[in-house]
């Protein structure tokens, strides 16, 4: 993977298992306005996530190993703030979860925003944001606990 890719990671107290099902209630952490429609239970499912009006991408599950992993293909976007808005296209969205001592390591990685693409710095603020803010939050707080 090249070096440059946008990655970032968290560690967490939960399970891979707990950290897994967290990435997949997609809708539970990957806010936007009018936000995820699709599904994403399985490979080859497809969803969309939309932030009106600067953002709208649709994502193929391509791999899901419980307690492991998690990668999606973005396979049609379009970035209103920068001039190809299709520069997510054919790009990789990767959680790797892995094991550490008692607690849990979550890396994030979107193989493919570097720091040559135009949204480089305003999507890998806001990929910074969901991760170390909205999903680390749903990772610690499952969905029969939220009001």
């Amino acid at each position: 993977m090249n070096p440059q890719n946008y990655s970032t990671t968290i560690t967490v107290d939960q399970s891979p298992e707990e950290v897994f099902s967290a990435i997949n209630d997609v809708r539970g952490w990957w806010s936007g306005n009018p936000g995820v429609e699709g599904t994403y239970d399985r490979v080859g499912d497809h969803f969309t996530y939309r932030y009106d009006p600067h953002h709208v991408s649709t994502q193929k599950v391509v791999d899901l190993v419980p307690g492991e992993r998690v990668v999606w293909q973005v396979v049609d976007s379009n970035i209103n703030f920068v001039e190809d808005k299709t520069e997510w296209n054919g790009t990789t969205i990767r959680f790797d979860i892995t094991k550490k001592g008692k607690k849990t390591q979550l890396r994030f990685t979107h193989a493919g925003l570097t720091p040559d693409v135009e949204c480089y710095d305003g999507c890998s603020d806001a990929w910074r944001s969901y991760i170390k803010g909205s999903l680390r939050e749903r990772i610690a707080k499952p969905p029969q606990e939220h009001s």
